[in-house]
């Protein structure tokens, strides 16, 4: 979340801002509440001041009548201290609650835009596949070779789920372990961590409660699925001040991750759009100057795993319109299909600054003797699993609907070189 005094002295760009994203906030509710919240102060500073006056007062005072006007004059003050101090509180968790739906600031450099269409493309990389046959999606190539099994998806879980068999199930797991083997490398620190997070995790990283009815609650418990390891692996440090000298730490977890998307995509088929995914996600804690350069390393290091199996992509800044609601600055990476030369988006990684660590209270000192500050936290995905895998099957099929295994893969499938039926 955003500083009080921040929205407060910038309310005309606050206000723009929320227009620019798209989204509706109670942004005068909330200056009304902060206004209110202010003045209660100073009327309990001048109440408190009155009441040291009276104390004295009936201290000095020795004609018993004068004193007991003075008595009653102190009971009334403090009667209306706490008067003052409930309403104190109310206006104070007034503001909180509606500061909490109000949106990051996007950092200068992201393009102002309405949706999608506003986004801009950065980088590419590698040449899309032109192959010399009509190309079947990954749907029709997964049910041929008995890989991907969707109708008994459909009868165990319902729609938007899918099962993976044989040669597909060992093709996600070999993605897993690789993406995972290359993140070794750039340094992150491999963490498992809960697939479930109660409210306060929710809370701190901009879930909740924004995005209430696009989770899964755990019916008479405190816990909801996460969407996304992001959740568990930043709230790893929640209401923590953390030391300057390890700075940045970098984390990365694979877990599994559920989203209801309530309402949206209904009846759209296949691994794209599901209810229930994987991925190996990146998280990194940095200081604020720091934290810049290290959006531009995270993404380029999630952009090593299409590097190293070959699959063209690019690499995409969003617009004010297209940013999920705690990031400052996000870049997509997209992998191309060559059916229906369409391109999937395969992660987000976004830059929080500190509006993520202003809600879960995450800190660091720059010195012992002074003040602690909000780090700035940071995410992406690295890859997720399911659209890689259409990725894949899309770009590797061979005419006669085998798939060819990418070279980086076979050691991780045991030398398989294709998929076949």
């Amino acid at each position: 979340m955003l500083d009080n005094k921040f929205i407060r002295d910038n309310a005309e760009a606050m206000a723009k801002m929320l227009q620019n994203r798209g989204i509706e906030a109670d942004l005068d509710g909330f200056l009304a509440a902060d206004r209110r919240f202010r003045e209660i102060i100073d009327e309990v500073n001048t109440a408190k001041h009155e009441k040291n006056v009276v104390a004295k007062e009936i201290a000095k005072e020795k004609d018993p009548s004068v004193k007991k006007a003075a008595i009653d004059r102190m009971k009334a003050v403090n009667d209306r201290l706490k008067a003052l101090d409930d309403e104190a509180k109310r206006m104070d968790d007034r503001r909180n609650e509606l500061r909490l739906t109000i949106p990051n600031m996007p950092l200068p450099d992201v393009p102002v835009g309405p949706d999608a269409t506003g986004n801009v493309v950065i980088s590419t990389w590698g040449s899309q596949r032109k192959l010399p046959f009509e190309p079947k999606d990954h749907i029709a190539l997964g049910k041929a070779l008995g890989i991907l099994d969707l109708e008994r998806g459909v009868k165990v879980a319902g729609s938007g789920f899918y099962v993976l068999s044989g040669a597909g199930a060992r093709l996600k797991r070999a993605l897993l372990d690789l993406m995972i083997d290359i993140h070794l490398e750039q340094g992150y620190k491999e963490m498992w961590v809960p697939a479930l997070c109660n409210s306060a995790s929710m809370t701190g990283t901009g879930q909740l409660p924004k995005f209430v009815d696009d989770m899964y609650k755990v019916q008479g418990d405190d816990l909801y699925l996460i969407p996304t390891a992001e959740v568990p692996l930043t709230n790893l440090h929640r209401d923590e001040i953390m030391d300057i000298g390890k700075l940045p730490i970098r984390y990365q977890g694979f877990t599994p991750c559920f989203r209801r998307e309530a309402g949206k995509h209904a009846g759209e088929e296949g691994m794209i759009r599901v209810h229930q995914f994987a991925k190996v996600e990146l998280v990194s804690f940095a200081l604020p100057e720091g934290s810049g350069k290290e959006l531009e390393k995270l993404t380029d290091d999630a952009m090593e795993v299409l590097r190293r199996l070959k699959l063209p992509h690019r690499k995409l800044l969003l617009c004010t319109g297209d940013m999920t609601f705690s990031s400052a600055k996000t870049y997509d990476i997209e992998v191309h299909s060559p059916v229906g030369d369409r391109w999937l988006e395969v992660s987000s990684c976004s830059l929080f600054t500190d509006f993520q660590a202003r809600r879960a209270m995450i800190k660091f000192r720059r010195q012992p003797h002074l003040p602690s500050e909000f780090l700035h936290t940071l995410n992406g995905s690295g890859l997720a699993l399911g659209r890689t895998i259409v990725a894949i099957l899309e770009n590797y099929q061979r005419e006669d609907g085998t798939i060819e295994v990418p070279e980086a893969l076979r050691p991780y499938m045991g030398g398989l070189v294709s998929i076949h039926p």
